[in-house]
């Protein structure tokens, strides 16, 4: 069993912003990198950000988080909604950065992270941490899935798409979006990596030292078998949904 660990959601690199986490209660909204400004989608496939609007107005309405009003440039834009949790579908590129994610089976663990802002600029600054989590399914080609199911994908959604770009399809009932997400990382060497405790727990990525703030390829889960016990142990609920209510 293989597991990889990918980030996601807008940052300060895709989007200039991050979405909004409440430390004390592990509540977030999952905010999807902005998509290209010349992207053409099939009719009707387009995700704009107003629709991630109703989570981030009841996130502050329920918090009283200062930073979770959607900046202006963002809200004329169409999201990259990728993963989506709703369709349980991550795609990627496989002659880049997901090249060995292509080669991933049936059963193998892809989990998903994202860099938080908390409501105060605390002295661990960003929350990094577990925001979702695949159990593949399988996984195809872009350019294999059919005409009814390319709404189900942001690589799929776009009119022109990447020749080597592919689409993992997740089990239902053993993925989806954390109900609550599980902080994982801390400051710590002069940037952001995953805990000692944590990294002991998952017996260990291939980055060194648990780096997790920006890489150019997926960490690789070490021993995703310990990985997927301590998620376990978390006892977070997993919701096929991409904002919640």
């Amino acid at each position: 069993m293989r597991g990889a660990l990918v980030r996601i959601g807008v940052d300060q690199a895709y989007g200039d912003w991050n979405a909004p986490v409440d430390p004390a209660t592990g509540r977030f909204v999952y905010v999807p990198i902005p998509e290209g400004p010349d992207v053409r989608f099939h009719p009707g496939c387009d995700r704009p950000y107003t629709q991630v609007g109703p989570a981030l107005d009841a996130f502050a309405a329920s918090t009283a988080h200062p930073h979770s009003r959607l900046p202006a440039p963002l809200r004329e834009r169409a999201m990259h909604l990728d993963p989506d949790f709703e369709h349980l579908t991550y795609g990627d590129v496989g002659a880049r950065r997901g090249s060995h994610l292509r080669a991933f089976t049936s059963g193998d663990v892809i989990a998903f992270y994202a860099g938080l802002r908390p409501p105060e600029r605390a002295p661990g600054g960003m929350v990094y941490a577990i925001v979702g989590l695949f159990v593949v399914d399988e996984i195809v080609d872009a350019a294999d899935v059919p005409p009814d199911r390319k709404h189900e994908n942001a690589h799929t959604r776009k009119i022109v798409r990447g020749a080597s770009d592919f689409v993992v399809r997740a089990r239902r009932g053993e993925s989806g979006r954390c109900e609550r997400c599980i902080p994982i990382g801390e400051f710590r060497d002069r940037a952001y990596r995953v805990r000692q405790d944590v990294l002991e727990a998952w017996g260990g990525l291939s980055v060194r030292d648990g780096y997790i703030q920006r890489s150019a390829r997926p960490p690789r889960m070490l021993d995703t078998a310990m990985f997927m016990s301590w998620f376990r142990s978390q006892g977070v609920g997993l919701v096929e949904d991409n904002f919640g209510p």
